[in-house]
């Protein structure tokens, strides 16, 4: 007798959903069910398929391959993380120099606001 098989509640939702399916569609039954039975369950397909799950009789399997451990490429995007970082670093430091740049040209050119004030003082 093969070893029950341990199935995920989404595996088991497929399964069922796909024998329920055939069952609908008058597939051979694979259990012998008795007529009281299938009255109590009502001729429910999904029922009939459950029974059939639990029995360990249902001829579906579900491959479940194992991950393939790479290493390399952790090391790759643990490098590539430290240079997005750097990256990002240099960026902001370019920035605080830009925008430093300005507080001091701004500084320096006191004039230029003046002449800007001028400017809308005339317009209005």
């Amino acid at each position: 007798m093969p070893q029950k098989q341990v199935f995920t509640k989404y595996e088991t939702a497929r399964i069922l959903g796909a024998r329920a399916l055939q069952i609908a569609t008058n597939a051979p039954l694979l259990i012998k069910i008795s007529d009281e039975d299938l009255e109590k369950i009502k001729f429910d397909a999904l029922k009939i398929a459950e029974v059939e799950l639990n029995s360990n009789i249902l001829p579906i399997s579900v491959k479940k391959p194992f991950p393939i451990k790479r290493e390399e490429k952790l090391k790759r995007v643990q490098e590539q993380k430290i240079k997005d970082k750097e990256i990002e670093e240099k960026e902001a430091k370019e920035e605080e120099e830009i925008a430093k740049e300005g507080e001091i040209m701004a500084l320096a050119n006191p004039e230029d606001e003046q002449d800007e004030e001028s400017e809308n003082v005339e317009e209005e």
